[in-house]
């Protein structure tokens, strides 16, 4: 996969390059409405399950309860944060992922580490591949779609991906965000937390 690490990487440094300004101006209001650090990273599961440190921009505040635990995704999105999100623009930084090469431009989303032991061997057949920004599960309902159906189509991709593949899935992505289709789960901010429901 020589040509599509090195698609990813021009690819990655040309964005980096035009959209720069919009990151700096995406930062700046995220300083002054939400606070410091403007870069929210978390550890992720990436080609074969190696964990990496996945850059987004912050959404949230930092927000506990009296018992110093962090309050719920619901009370701790603000405004500003859902529209970054309703945007895309907090998926941004991933792009500096992508050059490290922890991310690929198309793949299966990196999720939580704490889901890795509750995959079923199939459904960790997602980690056969580099993670991605986007991916076929994204342009396919992303968290419309339930964890099981997401799998399944991580899986396909896997066993389908080529070079067309992934323009197509660019291209489509494009549209998605554009229309702002599928951000988030009925009743959740995001999605709902994988249990590992094994009916897949």
């Amino acid at each position: 996969m020589k040509a599509k690490r090195f698609f990813d990487l021009v690819s990655a440094i040309v964005l980096l390059l035009v959209l720069g300004p919009a990151m700096l101006l995406v930062a700046c209001i995220i300083r002054w409405k939400i606070g410091s650090p403007v870069l929210f990273r978390q550890t992720r599961p990436g080609l074969n399950g190696k964990p990496f440190t996945l850059y987004k921009f912050r959404t949230m505040t930092d927000e506990r309860d009296e018992a110093g635990n962090l309050l719920s995704d619901e009370k701790r999105l603000t405004k500003t944060g859902k529209l970054i999100r309703k945007t895309s623009l907090d998926e941004l930084p991933q792009l500096i992922n992508v050059i490290k090469g922890d991310l690929s431009l198309v793949g299966p989303r990196p999720l939580l580490m704490e889901y890795v032991p509750l995959y079923t061997k199939r459904q960790w057949r997602r980690h056969e591949v580099r993670p991605g920004i986007t991916g076929w599960a994204q342009i396919n309902g992303r968290n419309k779609v339930t964890w099981e159906e997401k799998f399944e189509l991580d899986v396909w991709y896997v066993d389908h991906r080529s070079f067309f593949l992934d323009l197509k899935i660019i291209m489509l992505t494009i549209g998605k965000v554009l229309k702002s289709e599928g951000v988030s789960q009925d009743h959740h901010v995001t999605a709902e937390k994988f249990t590992g429901r094994r009916n897949a």
